[in-house]
């Protein structure tokens, strides 16, 4: 009993570890992508990852898992991570740390909107109350920005880098039902290191047209490395060891977690403001993607 209470303590103690690391990418795109711009970052974010995993995969000598499978890993590494990351690159050039990673938290009412029209998963009536209730809550996270006009950075229009970070969870919902469909029974470490390298064969000829006129600062070479290396090459692998430990279900509980750190590290380390409507507009998303996922179930 004590070995037990001892392993699940250790497993919530890297569950949250997880869930302030992915809270952080947010910070690191933040200070990033207006440098070097969305897309060169996420190229050198999934090349510094690619090179981490594909090391690992050699390391637990399993190169030979992803034979015969690269044209469905391109497609799992375009929704997965190259499109998303350059969305969510994109939205931080105008949304907070903070928002950001609150809009991210939506990717499981999206997942559950794609199983229902594609895979024919039934969707309750509390899922759909939830999903209701969800995109309230984003509506509510950025109203506060949706009527400004200026040309300053804290005076653009939401609208845009709103859909466009919603866009980004879609892709992950995508994704996340075209691996259950296609690679059911293939390594997670395999698949991550086999994303992460196809999304770096898609981004880096298109990052070359977008090669920024100034050196970016040692903040933004710093902000890129760490993003790389901490919060999507370790991150993957802490996140495989959580499924091992608690399974699928309870690993994917880091979602509600993300948001919290992410609009911590913001304040902390960016002044980013945390106002009354922001903490609204996120209670009310978690209470929606609770609903959505069954966390929360109607009586």
């Amino acid at each position: 009993m004590k070995g037990s209470n001892s392993h699940n303590y250790q497993a919530s103690i890297e569950l949250l570890l997880l869930a302030s690391i992915w809270g952080a990418s947010f910070m690191f795109m933040r200070v990033g992508s207006p440098e070097f711009g969305p897309v060169l970052f996420t190229a050198i974010r999934t090349a510094i990852a690619a090179i981490f995993l594909f090391s690992c995969l050699v390391l637990y000598k399993q190169t030979n898992a992803l034979n015969g499978r690269w044209r469905q890993i391109f497609i799992v590494g375009a929704l997965n991570t190259a499109i998303p990351f350059v969305l969510f690159g994109y939205a931080t050039l105008t949304l907070t740390a903070g928002t950001t990673s609150v809009l991210n938290a939506t990717t499981p009412m999206f997942g559950a909107l794609v199983a229902y029209f594609w895979l024919k998963d039934k969707l309750t009536f509390s899922a759909t109350i939830g999903l209701l209730i969800g995109f309230f809550g984003v509506y509510l996270l950025v109203s506060e920005n949706l009527h400004f006009t200026s040309t300053e950075t804290q005076g653009n229009n939401a609208l845009l880098p709103t859909l466009a970070a919603m866009l980004a969870a879609l892709c992950y919902g995508i994704s996340a039902n075209y691996t259950k469909k296609h690679f059911t029974g293939i390594k997670p470490l395999a698949l991550a290191a086999g994303s992460q390298i196809s999304a770096t064969l898609m981004l880096l000829p298109v990052s070359l047209f977008f090669i920024p006129e100034n050196v970016p600062s040692n903040n933004a070479i710093w902000s890129a490395l760490l993003i790389g290396i901490i919060c999507t090459g370790i991150a993957y692998i802490l996140f495989f060891r959580l499924i091992a430990q608690l399974g699928p279900a309870k690993a994917i509980s880091v979602t509600y977690l993300i948001p919290a750190f992410g609009i911590l590290w913001g304040a902390l380390f960016l002044g980013e403001t945390i106002s009354l409507t922001m903490l609204i507009g996120g209670i009310v998303i978690l209470l929606g993607v609770a609903l959505t996922t069954g966390v929360i179930k109607r009586k």
